[in-house]
């Protein structure tokens, strides 16, 4: 009968306060996480609060190790320091020059790679494997130690990232000086681009190239190379594709994965207002020529518009700058003898600027005058640029022959008047220039080009065409000097005569 109440009375209660006790335990569970997690965050809240109160770590530059296991020699605050390290840094990522960060007791804990920042200098030369003497914009010099990442690619005349105080270079900008002043690139001009110009080009390969090809043949006759040579006629002639050619026929000369090395100078930008700059960057250009050279391949040294820097001493007007930067090149030419493989071309419309002392025999050696072509050498231009592979309107010798004729018809340009009372008339044929030809080739192109597209005619490029491209060239006269000027007019037509004292154009 008890049992019976019990089931009755208690029963339920007792289930109700299981599953009660059951709810208010799973509560807990999650009352206890919420504080667990609580004071977790609490402790990284303090942990964060007590990293903002430690001292500032310091950082410096790696030096070295020590003779002594964990100890390093650093740079930090303006002076040399031996430190601890720590056992958590990896050695192998501490190299000589890598910036590195101090903890307390000034005990390397962290290495953080090279500085992204600092001074430029320019490399002057190299000392040993491991130093370099570096000079800044002034001009004064220092010997600094190279970073792991300059060992082997550092060279004269690049620009290098330097920490003065610590005494290393880190970094070689990718512009240096020199490659703004030059390019080193072999081109891939060659002999056969050039129309026109036979004998020239013979005489260059004879003086040139032979002593590269034949050096002991050279070697048993005691004939040394030629130093030097002065390409010189009217512009638009060729004579910067010469150069270029040149370089290219060593490259193939040379074989077996050798390569010539063609330093272009661009000339007026070697000039600076500053003294002593002009100098300095020509000092440059022949320690990076020399460099190239003790590996063995020719090195060829191409000043265009040679007149723009190294004019006649006494002929300047202001500074006179001529007076320190011709003696500057005649020092690095005479310095170039024992190192027979730099070779120094310069190309000037305007020889009789050029400094009397660079064009004597032993610096300038040889000179090749690149005349202005004649009909036939013309036609052999005009092969180049008329070509089979674009849309020509007749047979390719046509057309070649009616652009030469209208080329080489005898149409008065300028009537000049000589010293002794006498005249003489220029045609536009004596203006001819292989730069001309090119553009009138392209402007016929672009005639052919306007009738395919307006309907009149999609065959190609015709005789009119040519004859039209050439009256435009002559009716602009771009190459022509300025009529003030009469003794201009003979200049630019590369004859020699009797002096002009007047012009009158008759086009």
């Amino acid at each position: 009968m008890s049992g019976f109440i019990e089931d009755d009375g208690f029963g339920p209660e007792l289930r109700n306060l299981r599953t009660e006790n059951q709810n208010l335990g799973e509560r807990n569970k999650k009352l206890a996480e919420l504080l667990k997690s609580s004071r977790d965050k609490l402790n990284d809240l303090y942990a964060k609060v007590e990293e903002l109160g430690e001292p500032a770590t310091p950082y410096g530059i790696y030096l070295g190790a020590s003779t002594r296991d964990m100890e390093a020699e650093v740079y930090t605050s303006g002076r040399r320091m031996r430190v601890k390290v720590s056992p958590m840094v990896d050695m192998s990522a501490l190299v000589p020059g890598t910036l590195v960060r101090l903890g307390q007791g000034t005990v390397i804990v962290e290495a953080c790679g090279f500085m992204p920042t600092g001074n430029l200098y320019t490399m002057v030369e190299r000392v040993g494997e491991d130093r370099a003497v570096v000079a800044d914009q002034q001009g004064l010099e220092s010997l600094v130690m190279l970073a792991e990442p300059l060992l082997k690619t550092a060279r004269a005349g690049d620009t290098v990232l330097v920490n003065a105080s610590a005494g290393y270079a880190f970094e070689r900008v990718a512009k240096t000086e020199v490659n703004q002043l030059s390019l080193e690139e072999v081109p891939d001009v060659t002999y056969a681009d050039i129309g026109g110009l036979r004998s020239q080009i013979e005489t260059i390969q004879d003086s040139v190239e032979l002593p590269f090809s034949n050096p002991g043949l050279y070697a048993q006759y005691d004939l040394k190379p030629p130093k030097g040579l002065l390409l010189y006629g009217p512009p638009g002639c060729g004579k910067t594709l010469i150069a270029k050619a040149v370089a290219n026929s060593l490259s193939q000369r040379l074989g077996d994965g050798g390569r010539a090395h063609f330093i272009n100078v661009k000339g007026p930008e070697l000039l600076n207002k500053f003294v002593g700059e002009t100098e300095r960057r020509i000092r440059l250009i022949f320690e990076r020529a020399r460099e190239l050279a003790s590996e063995g391949t020719p090195v060829i040294v191409f000043f265009d518009e040679m007149e723009s820097i190294f004019r006649t001493r006494g002929s300047g007007i202001s500074s006179d700058m001529e007076t320190t930067v011709v003696p500057q090149l005649l020092t690095e030419i005479d310095g170039v003898e024992d190192i027979a493989n730099v070779i120094v071309i310069g190309a000037t419309n305007r020889e009789e600027l050029i400094d009397p002392a660079i064009l004597r025999p032993g610096r300038l050696d040889i000179k090749v005058r690149v005349s202005r072509p004649d009909k036939e050498e013309a036609k052999d231009i005009l092969a180049r640029y008329i070509t089979p592979g674009i849309p020509l309107a007749g047979t390719r010798e046509q057309l070649i022959d009616a652009a030469a004729d209208a080329m080489f018809e005898p149409r008065p340009f300028v009537r000049l008047e000589l010293v002794d009372g006498s005249t003489e008339t220029l045609y536009y044929s004596d203006f001819v220039s292989g730069a001309m030809i090119a553009n009138v080739v392209n402007r016929a192109k672009k005639l052919a080009i306007k009738d395919h597209l307006s309907g009149v005619s999609e065959t190609g490029i015709t005789a009119d065409h040519l004859r039209q491209a050439v009256r435009d060239e002559q009716d602009e006269s771009e190459d022509m000097p300025n009529t003030a000027s009469p003794d201009e007019w003979a200049r630019i037509t590369g004859r020699q005569g009797k002096r002009v004292v007047g012009a009158e154009v008759v086009g």
